[in-house]
């Protein structure tokens, strides 16, 4: 392994070792009969291109641990940039386009970005916001510039490519700062070193033995990092990353078949759409052997779905357990949840989330809500009491971006080595299987003791006509009222007073069947449950609780 941990290196093995296969490529538009036409980039040809793109970086005046904010749409462009930044020994700043102009920025007040690499639009709301972008002085726009500086992609790339000695990083070096989608609270900006993000490359690669000549299809932009450290062709998605609950399933199958795609990654709600559009058009994805899914529980009904679509025997829907901070943690595949879990996870057992990934610690301690100043004062758990899921691994992130009160209350420390708590309650069973029972911040805490939410949610979601639900406590801690919220399957939601009544009735007989659910007596119907907007899947509880008080009082 080379001394030399910027990620960016690990481009340049994949261009050394297979130079002239397709490192990415893009959906550049469908000619007259609607057939896709495709741009490309050979991981030679990134790798150079990104070389230029580095060099042009420098001569602006990016220096190792400029921060720069990055604001291009899923493309070409985008990862070529990407690598450069790393090349070049900036910290890359990524923002989800989709968390709001509020919360855009805030956020990158907060990091005080110095420069944009960004699209017009982006380098005009820099602009008109300057004050609030003091530092931001390097700027690059990429498009055609309007009421905006000369400097773009172009200008980076400068001259033909002359060999370009990539920045020197050490793995503790930072290398990102990615912003968590903001589920249970402000999205805060996550700290990532290169030693991480090459420790996420072989944690992902060896676990799911992924090769050199596959092809990826991500649903999530920065996934391409990872594949082109393995050696794997991306297929930029003809989609808007901001919203996999609206994906067209009809471009992603023909993206899927044109380049006879191996793998991809989506969020639940992602494979939600396009599982109900094959089953409903019995369509499979003969090229297709590992689906990754990620960002909240993978709905048992989704994994069905999706592993009906799959031809290859030993092909599956995997669902990776992480998070922004932490990723990956543990991993179960889509057989072993429908042929021994699922069950379990109907009658209020949490969903399994498998075994962790070798090399990464799970502990389950006592619930605590003040930061622990050691490991000594983490009170560890035994097998099958539910407590507060912490980790400890090399792909774990060390802290928050200029929040060290954030920091402090997610870390633990442990010697010369910290754990970090995930914000997820749940348990371990007799087999080393990990279990998630909801977010720590969603617990209901009733006068008979504290209800979680996937598990007591799970037991209504048994009903065909439900979609989704929401376990929402109503009053003050710890004298909560459990309220179950439901979102029905679409073209099912109760009309008339009548029809409300009869669902409810059928729904709180669910509830009465299980020691679970049987303190919950009141149901409220809901069209479309709030989530995050990364995923699409993640439900705002917090939004949805006071909205309950008020339809309930």
């Amino acid at each position: 392994m080379s001394d030399q941990f910027n990620i960016a290196d690990r481009l340049r093995q994949s261009a050394q070792a297979w130079p002239h296969q397709k490192a990415v490529v893009f959906p550049a538009g469908q000619d007259r009969q609607g057939r896709y036409t495709y741009s490309s980039l050979t991981f030679q040809q990134l790798d150079q291109e990104s070389d230029r793109l580095a060099r042009g970086l420098i001569e602006l005046g990016v220096k190792p641990g400029t921060r720069m904010a990055l604001m291009v749409r899923p493309s070409l462009e985008f990862i070529a940039l990407t690598f450069a930044l790393f090349k070049a020994g900036a910290v890359i700043i990524l923002i989800d386009p989709g968390m709001g102009r509020k919360n855009i920025i805030r956020c990158l007040a907060e990091v005080e970005p110095e420069g944009f690499v960004a699209i017009p639009l982006a380098q005009l709301f820099r602009k008109i916001k300057r004050r609030d972008f003091p530092k931001a002085r390097l700027n690059v726009t990429v498009g055609k510039p309007v009421l905006t500086s000369g400097i773009d992609y172009d200008w980076l790339l400068g001259k033909e490519w002359t060999p370009f000695e990539i920045i020197q990083r050490d793995r503790t070096d930072p290398a990102a700062i990615i912003f968590t989608s903001g589920s249970t609270g402000p999205p805060k900006g996550v700290a990532y070193e290169h030693g991480m993000f090459w420790s996420q490359v072989d944690l992902l690669r060896d676990y799911y033995q992924i090769q050199p000549g596959e092809v990826d299809l991500p649903g999530f932009p920065l996934f391409a990092l990872f594949n082109s450290a393995m050696g794997v062709t991306t297929v930029v998605p003809d989609m808007d990353p901001t919203k996999p609950a609206l994906v067209d399933p009809e471009k992603i199958i023909r993206q899927m078949n044109d380049q006879g795609v191996t793998q991809a990654f989506g969020s639940p709600a992602m494979w939600n759409r396009i599982g109900r559009y094959c089953e409903e058009h019995d369509i499979k994805l003969p090229s297709l052997k590992r689906v990754l899914s990620a960002g909240a529980p993978v709905p048992v009904h989704v994994i069905k779905r999706m592993r009906q679509t799959l031809s290859c025997e030993e092909a599956d829907i995997n669902t990776p357990y992480g998070a922004t901070e932490s990723l990956p943690v543990a991993s179960i595949c889509g057989r072993e949840v429908l042929e021994e879990t699922s069950k379990q996870t109907a009658t209020g057992a949490g969903t399994c989330v498998g075994i962790p990934f070798p090399g990464v610690q799970v502990k389950i301690i006592r619930i605590h809500n003040e930061p622990l100043e050691s490991i000594e004062q983490a009170e560890e758990l035994s097998v099958g009491e539910i407590g507060e899921i912490i980790v400890q691994g090399p792909m774990a992130t060390r802290e928050y971006f200029l929040r060290p009160e954030a920091t402090r209350l997610a870390k633990i420390p442990d010697g010369a080595q910290f754990w970090h708590r995930m914000g997820d309650v749940g348990y371990r069973d007799e087999l080393g299987k990990l279990w998630f029972c909801g977010r720590k911040a969603h617990m209901v805490e009733t006068a008979e003791g504290p209800m979680f939410t996937i598990c007591c949610e799970a037991i209504f979601n048994q009903h065909p006509r439900i979609y989704r639900s929401a376990l929402v406590g109503v009053g003050g801690k710890p004298q909560q009222r459990p309220v179950i919220i439901v979102e029905p399957e679409q073209g099912d939601f109760p009309q008339s007073q009548t029809a409300r009544k009869q669902l409810t009735e059928e729904l709180l007989e669910l509830g009465q069947a299980n020691a679970l659910t049987q303190s919950i007596e009141t149901v409220l119907f809901h069209k479309s449950l709030p989530v995050d907007i990364r995923h699409n899947v993640k439900i705002f509880r917090e939004k949805l609780a006071p909205w309950a008080e008020r339809q309930v009082t």
